[in-house]
């Protein structure tokens, strides 16, 4: 193998040239050794006094959506986020400010910046020191957060939990943003920089002080100034500045109350006055009415007898209603004293709870506390004047109010009701019960026939708004008159009868002529037509009596058999419904109890 030729060195001609730059000047080094050693030197100067852990100063050199540049004098500047600072307003570029560093360079090279590091390591101390010995710090609420408030200690985030707020329960935490309270100091965690204040530590501290204070001087008979702390439905508890007192709801007002809640309200400022004051039991009863005097004194001045006054209806029972005259004062209206006219049968009847009604007074029992009221006595009585209004033989149109089974309550005029006997109701038919002739709310013609005002009954007849019939009916139905009848009525001794539309009668179980029959039930029933003869006409009692027996005594033998045989004898047996009653039997009397039939030769009866 030959050896190598060496090389010839390139003359200066065939050098390489950059644009007027020869390779050897771009080869030749930017700074020297000496100079790099320099810049160096300065550079470690620089930042020497930088370390990581450390708090140091820097300038705030740009700001973005999320993040402030600081720039510490480093290599390059570092991040803080937008979150650490309290108070954006505030935030200038190139103004000097104190951060954490946490590290000299991230993964991405980038210096790792802390505020509130460095504002917690600033105030450590003071903090450390409040905690230890207890010592209250002031501090602003700024925020809710889950469970709390966030509060601004010394530029520092600290804690305050709900339960720690106030010494009562707190609903609403927004009310205390921004403001500033004193707080101690309940733990603290450095490592986590955790502060957890207390605002309730305070409060309690300073009642514990009043409380002594209070308990020193407090005696019964005080008036104190208080706030309602809490209520229940038996009072109220008032807190006197540091020992609570109990309100009893009888203590609230001399007049009536239903619950606590309708005087007074949580965190009302009250004047109360102290009754009771048990120094072992550290119980405090409280009174609010006893401020004013009782109302039963001079009680009689202020509502003489017979005097006229307003009230408000507050409880209503069986018997009558209470009125409240004033705060403290009631009185009763007894059911009997509310109406002059209407049968009241319940107070709630005429009163609600609430209504304000006139009353006047009746009597005063002040040993008792009872006044007796009258709310009829506010009006005139109108039966005073109702005989001299109605007298005797007055015809008046009413309305029919009721039934019952002697007679129909007829109103004449508002709440004035008389009474329509079921006697008075017909001069021709014989009314067992008034739902015969009417019914509720039909408008009839009435007579007064009499008034009771010591009894405060009146008596009206409805017949004699009519003219009497019967001295027509004398000669329309004299004895021997022969009629047609409908049967209306089955009695166990003869029929009631019908006849010309109005008028009843009667035909007794012997004029029936039938032989054989013991009970007009077994041949006859309501709304049958039969031929029949008026024998006896009673025109003082109202009485016409009939017999089918006389009316085909002088008939032809053909006409009485079709009447048997249309009223055939048949099975029945008496039961209480269809037994005739005494009322029934002693209104027609025993007129022609002798039986038998037509004598077939046209003669006289047997």
């Amino acid at each position: 193998m030959s050896e190598e030729t060496p090389v010839a060195e390139a003359s200066e001609e065939q050098k390489p040239v950059y644009g007027n730059i020869s390779a050897e000047e771009l080869e030749k080094p930017e700074y020297s050794e000496e100079q790099m050693n320099e810049m160096m030197a300065l550079y470690d100067e620089s930042i020497s006094g930088i370390q990581e852990g450390q708090i140091v100063k820097g300038t705030i050199v740009s700001t973005g959506e999320s993040e402030v540049m600081i720039d510490i004098g480093f290599k390059s500047e570092g991040a803080v986020p937008l979150r650490e600072f309290n108070d954006l307003s505030a935030i200038e570029i190139g103004q000097e400010i104190e951060v954490f560093l946490e590290n000299v360079e991230d993964q991405e090279g980038q210096v790792v910046l802390s505020k509130q590091k460095a504002d917690f390591m600033r105030v450590w101390d003071s903090i450390k020191d409040a905690h230890d010995t207890g010592n209250t710090v002031q501090g602003r609420l700024m925020r809710r957060i889950k469970g709390g408030i966030v509060v601004d200690l010394f530029g520092v985030d600290a804690f305050l939990p709900g339960s720690q707020i106030d010494i009562r329960q707190v609903k609403n935490f927004d009310q205390f943003l921004g403001q500033e309270f004193p707080f101690k100091i309940i733990k603290l965690n450095k490592a986590r920089r955790n502060i957890v204040v207390s605002r309730r530590a305070v409060l309690e501290e300073e009642r514990s002080k009043m409380r002594d204070e209070i308990v020193k001087v407090l005696e019964e008979g005080q008036i104190r100034e208080g706030v309602v702390k809490n209520i229940t439905d038996f009072g109220a508890f008032i807190d006197l500045g540091g020992v609570d007192g109990l309100l009893h709801i009888t203590d609230m007002s001399w007049g009536r109350v239903s619950h606590p809640s309708e005087l007074v309200s949580i965190g009302d400022r009250i004047k109360v006055k102290v009754l009771n004051y048990d120094r072992e039991r550290e119980r405090i009863s409280l009174g609010l009415k006893q401020l004013t005097s009782h109302p039963w004194e001079s009680i009689e001045n202020k509502y003489p007898i017979d005097s006229q006054t307003r009230g408000k209806v507050v409880s209503i029972t069986d018997y009558g209603a209470f009125v409240e005259l004033e705060e403290g004062i009631e009185g009763l209206v007894h059911i009997s004293e509310m109406s002059w006219t209407q049968h009241v049968r319940h107070p709630s009847k005429l009163v609600n709870i609430g209504d304000m009604v006139e009353v006047m007074i009746l009597k005063i029992d002040q040993e008792n506390q009872k006044i007796s009221l009258g709310m009829k006595q506010t009006e005139d009585d109108p039966w005073e004047t109702l005989d001299a209004k109605y007298p005797p033989n007055t015809n008046l149109e009413g309305t029919v109010r009721s039934l019952t089974n002697f007679g129909a309550f007829v109103e004449i005029e508002d709440n004035i009701d008389g009474l329509v006997h079921i006697s008075d109701m017909s001069w021709t038919r014989r009314i067992r019960q008034a739902s015969e002739m009417f019914k509720k709310g039909d408008v009839i013609q009435v007579v007064v026939t009499e008034i009771d005002v010591k009894r405060r009954r009146i008596s009206l007849s409805h017949k004699m708004a009519f003219e009497n019939p019967w001295p027509q009916f004398a000669e329309k139905y004299a004895i021997g008159t022969e009629t047609r009848g409908v049967v209306s009525r089955i009695l166990e001794r003869g029929l009631v009868v019908s006849f010309d539309g109005d008028v009843d009668g009667f035909v007794p179980l012997s004029q029936l002529a039938i032989d054989g029959m013991q009970n007009p039930h077994q041949c006859f029933s309501e709304e049958q037509e039969i031929p029949l003869k008026v024998i006896e006409f009673d025109e003082n009692q109202k009485k016409i009596v009939l017999s089918a027996r006389d009316y085909f005594r002088d008939k032809d033998q053909s006409e009485y058999e079709a009447y048997l045989e249309a009223h055939p004898i048949g099975d029945y047996t008496v039961d209480e419904t269809t037994a005739d009653s005494d009322d029934e039997m002693e209104s027609w009397g025993d007129a022609h109890e002798e039986g038998g039939g037509p004598a077939e030769d046209g003669g006289e009866e047997s």
